[in-house]
């Protein structure tokens, strides 16, 4: 493990590879798994905000269900999630034409209409954040549905923490990445 400041970073998420192949995934994180995307509290209040905005993107039955559930849920382990769609897909989606499914909360960020880029636990994926009451944890979630992902990382030579750099400088800050990088240059050094 590595320590930045108060987060404790599994050496997997320095050396591990992994770069999205949603051309052979199709998304299958935002359908697959127990249950939504976990919320931070902030978060769920931006979910009630931009509802009405991010609607248009979304899927009629993605629409049923937040209107039906909520904009959020609270999961079996007592957590703040996305709804889901038949317990399977994140409430917040939609399908291109190829059949990739996408973020419409992403898709109003995307196009300008909203401020929030989507929850920060989907744009951190693969890193999955636990969080203790002196620290919070950061480890890599092996996900079978990310085999590809984890192909075309190694094909390009890039690892987890450089993959998920925007969405780390969005939680943590600039100045904490660059901490990040100095301690996984030394560490692959020291190898």
């Amino acid at each position: 493990m590595l320590q930045i400041d108060n987060t404790l970073i599994s050496l997997d998420v320095i050396e591990k590879t992994f770069v999205c192949d949603l051309g052979t995934c199709k998304g299958a994180c935002c359908v697959e798994g127990d249950s939504g995307a976990p919320l931070e509290d902030k978060e769920t209040q931006k979910l009630e905000e931009i509802f009405k905005t991010v609607k248009k993107h979304m899927t009629p039955e993605g629409i049923a269900v937040v209107e039906k559930q909520g904009k959020w849920v609270i999961d079996a382990d007592g957590d703040k999630v996305t709804p889901l769609v038949n317990n399977r897909e994140c409430a917040y989606t939609y399908r291109d034409e190829k059949g990739i499914v996408f973020c419409a909360i992403e898709k109003a960020y995307l196009n300008g209409e909203i401020d929030f880029q989507k929850p920060l636990s989907c744009h951190l994926y693969p890193i999955r954040i636990s969080k203790f009451t002196e620290f919070e944890a950061l480890n890599y979630e092996r996900n079978k549905l990310c085999i590809p992902a984890r192909i075309h990382g190694e094909k390009l030579g890039v690892p987890i923490y450089k993959f998920v750099k925007n969405p780390l400088i969005r939680k943590y800050g600039a100045e904490w990445y660059k901490q990040l990088e100095i301690a996984a240059n030394e560490f692959q050094k020291s190898k």
